[in-house]
C-alpha cells in the first residue's frame, strides 16, 4: 500500500530555489539602508511565552483573541509562536538592560505566524523585516523612520506605494475619542456587520479600518481623532508634517489609521497599493511609547515599523523591473580523459580564488560533448568554457556564448582571468 504524501501545513509555504534570488535581493537591499542609517541587527527567538504578546498586543485583538499558534509545553509554560517582532524585541531589550540611559536603533528578520485564512500574499507562516528605535521621542525620528522606507521603494525601484499617516494621540486623549466613537457608532448598531458589532463591545477603534465597503458611509461620517488630539500630540504630528513637506515625501493623512495593535500612540503610519488587492498595506508601524513600561521596564520613548518581504516580492514580481535570477556566469564543459577532468577542476578553482563573484557551476557527472552543452543552456549560464583534450595539450581553452550570437573565442589558458574580469 502506498504512503500518504506528507505535505507542507495550510498556509506555510516551501520558498523554492528558483525563488530565492528575488527573496535575496530583497533582503540585501533592505538590510543595506538599514545599514546606512546606522540601526544594527538583532535576533530573536521564535517561541516566547504567550503573556507577553497578552501584556503587549492586547488580548482583546484580533491577534491574540484568534490569530496565534499557542501550546502548553511538558514544563506548563504557555508559549506562544510571534505573531509579530515588536514584543519580542523589547523583552529582549528589558531583559539584557539595553533602554537604560541609552538610545537604540535596532532591526530583524525571520518568520511571524498568525492563523489567518491564507490567500495572496498572507500567509500562516510569513517573513518579516522590522526596525525599533528606543530612547527617541520627538518627530525628527518619526521622520527618519519614514525617510528610510522611504528610501527601500527606491532602492528597489518601486514607484507604486503611497504613504497615508495619521496621529492616535495620547492614549488620555484617545479614551475620551474612543467613547465618542461608541456613542456615534451605536446609533447604528443594527447596521454594523457582525465583525464591527463585536469590536463595538472590545475595540472599537478597529472598526475604522473596516474593509467591508457596506461600512464605509458609516466610518466617513463618524468623529475623527484628529480633532481630539491633546496639544503636545498636535504639536509633534505637525512638525511631522512639515518635515516631510520640506524634505519632498508625499503622503495623504488618513483620519481611519488606526494599526491593529493595542500598544500604538500619536505617529501610525501604512505604505499601501492598489495592486495587491485586499492586502494592500506594504510595510506598516507607528509609536509605542508606552509599551516598554507596560511590560515591565521603565517608560521610555519607541518608534518602529514592520513589512512583509512576501508582499515586497510579489510587487516586484508584477512590475517590469529586471527579476535577479540564480543562474551562473559560466558553466565549465570538461570532456575526454582523466588528465582533462583534474586539470579542468584546477582551473575551476584557480578562477574563484581570483573571481570571487564568479558564479561558475564546474559540470559533474561525466556526459557527452552534445549532453554537457545542454546542461549549460539548461542552466541559464552566460558563458561555457570548454575544455578538451586538445586544448589541454595546447594550454588554451574555448569560450562559448549561450545567450548572446557573439563568436567563439580560443584564449590562452592564463588568459582567461583577465578576460573574465573585464566582461560584462
Amino acid at each position: 500500500m502506498a504512503k500518504k504524501l506528507i505535505s507542507s501545513v495550510r498556509g506555510m509555504n516551501d520558498i523554492l530555489s528558483d525563488q530565492t534570488p528575488i527573496w535575496q535581493y530583497v533582503e540585501t537591499t533592505i538590510k543595506q539602508v538599514l545599514d546606512s542609517y546606522g540601526y544594527q541587527e538583532i535576533r530573536l527567538p521564535i517561541l516566547e511565552v504567550t503573556e507577553l504578546f497578552s501584556r503587549s498586543i492586547g488580548e482583546i485583538t484580533d491577534i491574540v483573541e484568534k490569530e496565534m499558534f499557542s501550546f502548553t509545553d511538558r514544563n506548563g509554560d504557555n508559549l506562544t509562536l510571534r505573531p509579530e517582532g515588536t514584543a519580542g524585541c523589547v523583552r529582549a531589550g528589558i531583559q539584557h538592560g539595553l533602554f537604560h540611559n541609552q538610545t537604540q536603533k535596532l532591526w530583524y528578520i525571520g518568520q511571524m505566524f498568525r492563523h489567518e485564512r491564507p490567500q495572496q500574499g498572507r500567509y500562516r507562516q510569513f517573513n518579516q523585516i522590522g526596525a525599533e528605535v528606543y530612547g527617541l521621542k520627538g518627530p525628527d525620528i518619526d521622520t527618519e523612520i519614514i525617510l528610510m522606507t522611504a528610501r527601500f521603494w527606491r532602492q528597489l525601484g518601486l514607484n507604486n506605494l503611497e504613504l497615508q499617516i495619521n496621529s492616535l494621540g495620547s492614549m488620555e486623549a484617545r479614551t475620551v475619542y474612543k467613547q465618542k466613537l461608541v456613542d456615534y457608532l451605536s446609533d447604528y448598531n443594527e447596521q454594523l456587520d457582525a465583525d464591527s458589532q463585536r469590536r463595538l463591545r472590545t475595540n472599537p477603534l478597529r472598526i475604522l479600518d473596516s474593509k467591508n465597503p457596506q461600512m464605509l458611509p458609516i466610518i466617513e461620517k463618524a468623529p475623527k481623532l484628529l480633532e481630539y488630539l491633546d496639544t503636545e500630540s498636535q504639536e509633534h504630528f505637525s512638525q511631522l508634517r512639515e518635515l516631510l513637506d520640506k524634505i519632498g515625501i508625499k503622503y495623504k493623512v488618513n483620519p481611519s489609521l488606526v494599526r491593529g495593535l493595542d500598544y500604538y500612540n500619536r505617529t501610525v503610519f501604512e505604505w499601501v497599493t492598489d495592486c495587491l488587492g485586499a492586502q494592500g498595506t506594504v510595510c506598516a508601524g507607528g509609536r509605542y511609547d508606552s509599551l516598554i513600561e507596560q511590560i515591565g521596564g521603565k517608560a521610555t520613548s519607541a518608534i518602529g515599523f514592520a513589512m512583509g518581504i512576501e508582499r515586497l516580492v510579489l510587487l516586484l514580481l508584477q512590475s517590469d523591473l529586471p527579476i535577479p535570477t540564480n543562474a551562473p556566469d559560466v558553466y565549465f564543459i570538461l570532456v575526454g580523459n582523466e588528465q582533462v577532468i583534474k586539470h579542468g577542476w584546477y582551473l575551476a578553482e584557480l578562477l574563484r580564488d581570483a573571481l570571487p563573484n564568479l558564479r561558475l557551476i564546474v559540470n559533474c557527472g561525466d556526459g557527452s560533448f552534445k549532453s554537457q552543452f545542454k546542461r549549460a543552456d539548461k542552466s541559464g549560464a552566460k558563458l561555457a568554457l570548454v575544455l578538451a583534450e586538445d586544448e589541454l595539450a595546447n594550454q588554451k581553452i574555448a569560450l562559448k556564448y549561450l545567450r548572446e550570437k557573439r563568436p567563439q573565442v580560443i584564449l590562452e589558458q592564463l588568459e582567461l582571468i583577465n578576460y573574465l574580469k573585464n566582461l560584462d
